[in-house]
């Protein structure tokens, strides 16, 4: 079965506020079995418009990455985002 990821970009906006969202998201990223790839580090944008910050976030499978999305833990931790920053997250399967 293909992995599953989160693909997201982000520009931190208020990073006191956003400091609550980074703590409250690993627990629903534990429950459905991620692993961080990619968060924050150096990076270069070689087409398009980017972000500051860029995640990766491996998944068991698509549907577990979707799983967590929808979570209550993580719709929890995404409540405390809001108003903190600029957000465009994408799930997609692997090869």
């Amino acid at each position: 079965m293909p992995k599953g990821y989160w693909i997201a970009h982000v520009t931190v906006t208020d990073p006191e506020q956003y400091q609550t969202y980074a703590g409250a998201a690993p627990e629903a990223f534990r429950k459905y079995g991620a692993t961080i790839l990619a968060r924050g580090g150096t990076h270069t944008q070689m087409e398009g418009e980017g972000r500051p910050r860029n995640v990766v976030i491996e998944f068991p499978s698509l549907q577990a990455a979707i799983d967590c999305y929808n979570s209550p833990e993580y719709q929890a931790a995404k409540a405390r985002r809001q108003g903190a920053g600029i957000a465009e997250i994408v799930l997609v399967e692997g090869v």
